[in-house]
C-alpha cells in the first residue's frame, strides 16, 4: 500500500479521494510500521528503574530519564528518520539494503569504498534478523506479565499464554501485510489513544514533569550519575528501537502516510504517556516495577492486559513484515539463496510471505521466550543490534549525502556528525549489555553475516568457472551456419545468467541429442539495483540468424520474475512466442568443494554447496512450468 502519485510538483492532489486514502494509508501504517516503537512504554520506563542496573526514581532522576527520552524521540526518530532517512529511498523503498543498493553504483567510489560499505551494509542488515526475533518475544512477553499484576495466581501461566500468542502471530502472517494492516490498524488506534489517556492522568498528579523538555535534565542526569546514568543510555534506548524498521517498511505505505500518523498521533501518545508514567513515580516511587500499569485503575488492568497483549502482537508485526522484505532484497541483489516467495496482494508488490524465514523466526523466538523466562532478562539483549545498525545506517547516508546527493563533505559531515553524536552514546551503552543477553543478537547477526558473504562470494567464484567455458553466441552462430545441423520443430528456451556468452548447456544439448530447435531463445534473468523496474522497460530483445534470439529480462530487487510472463512481452517487439510447446533449458550445477581451488575458504565451499543444495529450484524461482523443464546437470568445482 504506497501514498498516491504526486503532481509535479510533489504537492498531493487535494481531492476527497485523496484525502480519504492518505487517512487510509496512515491508519494501516499504525499496525505494521508503529507497533514496535508503540508498544515501548510498557517496558522502557520500567527497565530504566528497575533493571539490571536500577537507578533510584527521585524527582531528578526522574526528570533526567524523561529528558533523554524526549529528545531521543525527537532526534532519532522525529529527525534521523521521519525527516532525513526517508529522503534516502529507493524509488520509493526504505532499508539498510535498499540504501546501499543506492549507494553501491555511485562512480566516485573506489573499489575499496565499494567493498567496505557493502559489508557494512550486510552486516548491518543481518543484524535485523536478530532483532527481527527478540521484539516479538519481548512485547508479547512484557503484556501477559501484566497478569501477575490483576491476577497474581495466573503468574505461572505467563509463558505458556506468551507462546501460544506467538504461534498464532506467526500462523496469522500468511494472510499478508495487507490483510494484517486492516485488522491492526484500528486496535493501535485504539492503543495510542488509551496510552495518551491514562498519560494525561497521570501527569495531572504531578504537572512539573513538562520541565523534562529542557536538555539540562538529561545533562545534569549523566553529569551526576556517571557510569550509572551511562548504563542508563541502554534502557532509555528501548524507546527508540522502531527506527530501523520503520525505515524499512517505507516501501509499504510511503513517507506521508508514516509521517502524518507519527507527527499527528503516535508522537503526542508516547509522550503523554511516558511523561505520565514519570508523574507517577515522582509521587510514588515505589511503583518502579510496572509504573505502565499503575497508571490504569484496577477495575481497567483486565482489558489493559488483552489490549497490551494485542498491541504488543502488532508491535511484531513491523520487523517480522521487514524481514521478509529484507530477504527478498537479498535474494534479489545476490545475497541470499533462493526461498520460496508468496506474494499476498495482486496491487502491491512489496507484500510477500516468505514460509522459510517464518518458521525461523517463528522457532528461534519461542526458543528465546522459554531461554530468558521474563522481559526484564530479554531487556538485556534489546538494543545491541538495532544500535549498531542505526551507526552503520548513519555512516552510508554520509557516503549517499557525498557522493551521490553531492553535498558538500563539511555540510554532510555535519549532519552524519549530529546523527553519530546520539548514536554513539546509545551504541556504547548498549555494548554494555552483551554480557546480559547482548550476545544473541550479535551471534545471530554475525551467522547471519556469514551466509550471505558466503553466498555472495560462492556465485562469484561459480560465475567465474563457468565464464571460462562460455564463448560469444556470434561464434556459436556461425559455427552452426557452416555445420548445419538437424532442426526441429518447436521453440527452446535455455536460461543463462550470462547475457553475452553462449549458455554451456547449449554446447551439450547440441552435442548429444545432434539436434536444434527452428526457435532457440537463450535468455538471462537480472536484477537491477533499483526497487522496481517498470514493465515497459523490463525486456531487452535482440533478434539473430538461424531463429535464433536472445532476451534480456530485467527485475527490480523489490520484485519477483516470472519467465513466461517476461517471455509474452516479446511478442509486441516482433518475437512470436509459443509458450504452450515451449521448453526450457536450465543447468543444474553441482557444487565440489576441493583443496585444488582456492577460490574460497575451505569452510565456506562447504557451507556454499549446503545452500546450493537446499535453495529453491530455478524452476520454482523463475515460476516456469515443471513439465516443460529440462535440467542439464553440470559439476563445478570451486
Amino acid at each position: 500500500m504506497r501514498e498516491p502519485e504526486t503532481n509535479n510538483d510533489g504537492a498531493h492532489p487535494q481531492s476527497d479521494q485523496t484525502r480519504k486514502q492518505l487517512l487510509t494509508l496512515s491508519l494501516a501504517a499504525l499496525g505494521v510500521v508503529y507497533g514496535d516503537i508503540g508498544t515501548s512504554p510498557l517496558y522502557a520506563l520500567r527497565e530504566c528503574f528497575h533493571g539490571s542496573h536500577p537507578l533510584p526514581a527521585t524527582q531528578a532522576n526522574v526528570l533526567g530519564i524523561l529528558s533523554l527520552v524526549f529528545w531521543a524521540l525527537t532526534l532519532v526518530i522525529s529527525v534521523k528518520y521521519l525527516l532525513f532517512m526517508m529522503r534516502a529511498d529507493n524509488r520509493g523503498e526504505g532499508g539498510i539494503l535498499a540504501l546501499l543498493a543506492l549507494l553501491t553504483p555511485v562512480r566516485h567510489l573506489s573499489p575499496v569504498q565499494r567493498r567496505y560499505l557493502v559489508f557494512l551494509g550486510l552486516f548491518g542488515a543481518a543484524l535485523l534478523y536478530g532483532d527481527g526475533a527478540i521484539t516479538p518475544a519481548i512485547s508479547v512477553l512484557s503484556a501477559v506479565e501484566g497478569l501477575r499484576l490483576a491476577a497474581p495466581a495466573l503468574g505461572g501461566f505467563v509463558l505458556p499464554i506468551t507462546i501460544l500468542i506467538l504461534i498464532s502471530l506467526f500462523r496469522f502472517q500468511k494472510r499478508g501485510t495487507a490483510g494484517v494492516g486492516s485488522v491492526f490498524g484500528p486496535v493501535m488506534l485504539v492503543w495510542f489513544a488509551i496510552i495518551a489517556l491514562l498519560g494525561i492522568g497521570g501527569i495531572l498528579r504531578a504537572p512539573e514533569v513538562f520541565r523534562a523538555v529542557n536538555p539540562i535534565h538529561a545533562i545534569h542526569f549523566i553529569r551526576e550519575n556517571g557510569q550509572l546514568g551511562f548504563r542508563a543510555l541502554g534502557s532509555v534506548f528501548l524507546v527508540v528501537t522502531g527506527g530501523e524498521a520503520l525505515y524499512a517498511d517505507m516501501g509499504h505505505f510511503g513517507r506521508s502516510p508514516i509521517r502524518r500518523a507519527w507527527f499527528t498521533l503516535v508522537l503526542p501518545a508516547l509522550l503523554l504517556n511516558y511523561f505520565g508514567q514519570g508523574a507517577l513515580l515522582i509521587v510514588r516511587p515505589g511503583e518502579f516495577i510496572d509504573p505502565f500499569y499503575h497508571l490504569a485503575p484496577a477495575w481497567a488492568l483486565y482489558p489493559l492486559v488483552i489490549l497490551s497483549t494485542l498491541a504488543t502482537v502488532i508491535a511484531s508485526q513491523a520487523v517480522i513484515s521487514g524481514a521478509f522484505s529484507l530477504t527478498r532484497q537479498a535474494m534479489q541483489l545476490g545475497f541470499s539463496p533462493r526461498f520460496r516467495v508468496i506474494h499476498t496482494s495482486s496491487e502491491e508488490i512489496g507484500q510477500v510471505y516468505i514460509p522459510a524465514v517464518n518458521t525461523v523466526l517463528m522457532l528461534t523466538t519461542i526458543a528465546l521466550v522459554l531461554g530468558f523466562g521474563s522481559s526484564s532478562n530479554l531487556a538485556g539483549a534489546y538494543g545491541v543490534a538495532v544500535t549498531t545498525t542505526m551507526v552503520i545506517t548513519t555512516i552510508l547516508a554520509f557516503f549517499l549525502m557525498v557522493k551521490r546527493w553531492h553535498w558538500k563533505v563539511v555540510t554532510a559531515a555535519a549532519l552524519a556528525g549530529l546523527f553519530l553524536s546520539f548514536d554513539i552514546p546509545f551504541f556504547s551503552a548498549n555494548l554494555l549489555k552483551i554480557a546480559y543477553g547482548g550476545w544473541f543478537p550479535l551471534a545471530a547477526g554475525l551467522s547471519v553475516f556469514a551466509l550471505m558473504t558466503t553466498w555472495r562470494r560462492g556465485r562469484e567464484v561459480l560465475n567465474q568457472r563457468l565464464e571460462g567455458v562460455n564463448d560469444p553466441l556470434e561464434n556459436f552462430i556461425n559455427t552452426l551456419t557452416a555445420n548445419p545441423t538437424h532442426r526441429v520443430p518447436g521453440m527452446a528456451v535455455f536460461m543463462t545468467g550470462n547475457p553475452t556468452g553462449t549458455p554451456p548447456m547449449l554446447h551439450h544439448h547440441l552435442a548429444h541429442n545432434q539436434v536444434l530447435h527452428e526457435q532457440v531463445i537463450i535468455l538471462s534473468v537480472l536484477t537491477m539495483e533499483v526497487p522496481q523496474v517498470p514493465a515497459e522497460e523490463r525486456v531487452v530483445l535482440t533478434l539473430m540468424p538461424l531463429g535464433f534470439a536472445r532476451v534480456i529480462v530485467r527485475y527490480g530487487f523489490m520484485q519477483s520474475p516470472n519467465v513466461p510472463v517476461a517471455l509474452r512481452q516479446c511478442e509486441p517487439l516482433g518475437l512470436p512466442v509459443d509458450l504452450e510447446h515451449a521448453t526450457y533449458y536450465l543447468a543444474r550445477e553441482t557444487i565440489i568443494s576441493t583443496p585444488r581451488r582456492s577460490g574460497m575458504m575451505r569452510w565456506q565451499e562447504k557451507l556454499f554447496s549446503f545452500m546450493s543444495r537446499n535453495s529453491l529450484t530455478a524452476t520454482t524461482f523463475f515460476n516456469i512450468p515443471a513439465e516443460q523443464v529440462v535440467e542439464l546437470g553440470q559439476q563445478v568445482e570451486i
